[in-house]
């Protein structure tokens, strides 16, 4: 069996950042507008008056003090609150696509690989753009790959996690030599930015990683195991899709973008996480407390810290 190794990582960041007074300042606009408009309906009890929000709320609900993003003018117009990215000609690249290809470019220079020398791509992340044609395929073609192939994976915001695994498996099974996984996340496209709760939760950004067979004269970091759970819930949610146009009752409802309940996110990911960690450290034989780094995918600093504090 092939041993699997990441051999190159790459990141692209968009030039925009919004910190959370800006944040902040833009919310709490749109809370005044929102509550000057409906003032008769709420001093009548009929709807309830909209909270506003703070920089200190933010950092201590998720240690958050700035997110990057794709597009930052729309996102902070208190009458728009999301980004304002324009549809593009089916001969253009995507937002995704342009995206990923800086990504990847990254990584195969890391990993001193051409894109000729890569067997697949895997693109992996909580939303696509599109249903097809497949993003995968749209980036194998973009960097010029005439070999291999490629298709999408989403399992939200595991779904890195998840390309990496299929990755290594393909590269133990003897099915591929290197593959491209690759992860451009546009959150801001499908975050709420009126949901006082989650608003300031997720940015934009998309990295890639080569995963490849080991040879004696290549470097990078060894897959040593990988072990994956999932489990169903609905306190994180987004019932965005297809079959929205068949019930126009529900165009335009808050549970069309990221909707979460997050006291219960927080119970039931924190002992979960620790002990899948645990368990996994002793499959392998491994003391917890010899791990040098843990790289946890919440974005949220007061989870991580008590994920960390169980495992260690």
């Amino acid at each position: 069996m092939e041993q699997a190794i990441i051999s190159g990582t790459g990141i692209f960041i968009p030039p925009f950042s919004i910190s959370n007074a800006e944040l902040v300042a833009s919310f709490n606009q749109y809370v005044r507008q929102f509550n000057e408009a409906h003032e008769a309906e709420i001093e009548a009890g009929q709807t309830q008056p909209l909270e506003g929000s703070s920089e200190e709320f933010i950092l201590k609900a998720s240690g958050i003090e700035n997110r990057y993003v794709w597009e930052k003018s729309g996102i902070l117009d208190p009458e728009r609150m999301c980004p304002m990215i324009p549809e593009r000609d089916n001969s253009e690249p995507s937002v995704q696509c342009e995206m990923a290809t800086q990504a990847a470019a990254q990584a195969l220079t890391d990993a001193a690989k051409s894109p000729q020398e890569i067997d697949g791509v895997l693109v992996a992340c909580s939303n696509m753009q599109r249903p097809y044609p497949a993003m995968a395929v749209e980036i194998q073609a973009a960097l010029g790959m005439e070999q291999g192939y490629g298709f999408d994976i989403n399992v939200a915001c595991s779904s890195a996690t998840f390309g990496i695994e299929i990755a290594a498996n393909a590269i133990r099974a003897g099915t591929a030599k290197a593959l491209l996984v690759i992860s451009p996340e546009i959150t801001s496209g499908h975050l709420n930015f009126r949901d006082r709760d989650s608003h300031f939760i997720f940015g934009d950004v998309c990295t890639a990683v080569v995963v490849e067979a080991a040879t004696k004269n290549s470097a990078g970091f060894d897959i040593v195991s990988t072990k994956l759970r999932t489990q169903f819930s609905n306190n994180i949610r987004n019932n965005f899709g297809f079959l929205n146009r068949a019930d126009e009752t529900g165009i335009g409802k808050k549970d069309k973008l990221f909707v979460q309940n997050g006291r219960s996110v927080f119970k039931e990911v924190v002992p979960m996480v620790a002990a899948h960690i645990l368990e996994h450290c002793e499959e392998l034989d491994w003391a917890p407390e010899t791990l040098k780094r843990l790289w946890l995918h919440q974005a949220n600093l007061g989870m991580n810290q008590l994920i960390a504090k169980k495992v260690l």
